[in-house]
């Protein structure tokens, strides 16, 4: 990952090394998630010659498994087809996208880097040599691009229909306390907020109160986000999270192309999905840490083993 983000910087020049080049004490840039069509920190695909671009690919693939790595790559190009189902009005384009670094990479102090534009934002902390894999945010507009009655592409199926098979597995009391509400959210809850705390509580079924197979849907559910990162990153969050309880909340109805809301959330963990807007074909989903977001656990871990003076 320091070799990649290296090489991206070093494939910059001039303005854009001074954009996507940012302290690491800058944290109004660093911790930051915005999903939206906004403006961001860093330097934009726009401004970037070829090798340039390639280099930030390659850092984020770094980040990302394979499977996930080709979920963002859709995403980015339905940026030209959301553009052309709304007129072309927007001028939205699939090189909208951000990529800045924060500190200096291959160093001993802690640094970090985002990717991000619409329905993709991907933040990675590094100190000591560990990284801090989150908040990692896709989404979809749309979320699925039919014809004659089958889908030609849909890049987070498997988010929207693992759930699905997991309330399909719950008992009935089960499926009710599951299901916490008859209206979904207009967002997921926790939104662009730099910081969530301990400010959304658990609701829904806890894991330990599901039968087996219910019990193994909701695992799989929880794999699914983990293993959006390369396998050993994901190996560190599968220990992190195994002895904790993990809570399953629906809201909405629960027929499909409802509008519908689900989340996963345990002591450090936060999974939310939405699809709620634009009649439910516009999702959106994402991996998050309460306590270890943009690198809160390894920066509390550094700073504790670090002398300081006085």
């Amino acid at each position: 990952m320091s070799e990649a983000a290296e090489a991206l910087l070093a494939a910059l020049g001039g303005e854009q090394r001074s954009l996507a080049s940012r302290p690491f004490g800058d944290e109004a840039a660093r911790r930051w998630i915005e999903y939206r069509p906004r403006p961001r920190p860093g330097a934009c695909f726009a401004d970037l010659d070829r090798t340039a671009r390639k280099a930030a690919h390659r850092l984020l693939a770094t980040a990302l498994s394979p499977p996930a790595y080709a979920q963002a790559m859709a995403i980015v190009a339905l940026e030209e087809v959301l553009d052309r189902q709304e007129g072309w009005a927007r001028g939205r384009h699939s090189n909208d996208y951000w990529v800045a670094v924060f500190g200096e990479p291959g160093r001993d102090d802690p640094w970090g880097w985002r990717f991000e534009g619409h329905h993709i934002s991907v933040t990675m902390t590094v100190a000591d040599g560990v990284v801090s894999p989150a908040p990692i945010f896709l989404g979809a507009n749309p979320h699925r691009v039919g014809y004659a009655g089958g889908t030609v592409l849909r890049p987070l199926a498997a988010e929207e229909d693992l759930a699905r098979a997991l309330l399909d597995a719950m008992g009935p009391a089960d499926r009710r306390t599951a299901i916490v509400s008859d209206d979904a959210p207009a967002d997921i809850r926790t939104a662009t907020r730099a910081t969530i705390g301990g400010a959304l509580e658990p609701r829904g079924v806890p894991a330990s109160r599901l039968g087996p197979g219910a019990r193994a849907a909701l695992y799989r559910l929880v794999a699914l986000y983990l293993d959006r990162l390369p396998p050993s990153l994901a190996a560190r969050e599968y220990a992190r999270i195994e002895s904790g309880e993990q809570w399953f909340a629906w809201e909405g109805p629960t027929r499909p192309g409802g509008r519908h809301y689900y989340r996963v959330q345990g002591e450090d963990l936060l999974i939310e999905y939405d699809n709620t807007s634009d009649d439910g074909n516009h999702a959106h989903t994402v991996l998050r840490r309460p306590h270890g977001d943009f690198g809160e656990d390894v920066l509390a871990a550094h700073h504790a083993s670090t002398p300081h003076a006085a």
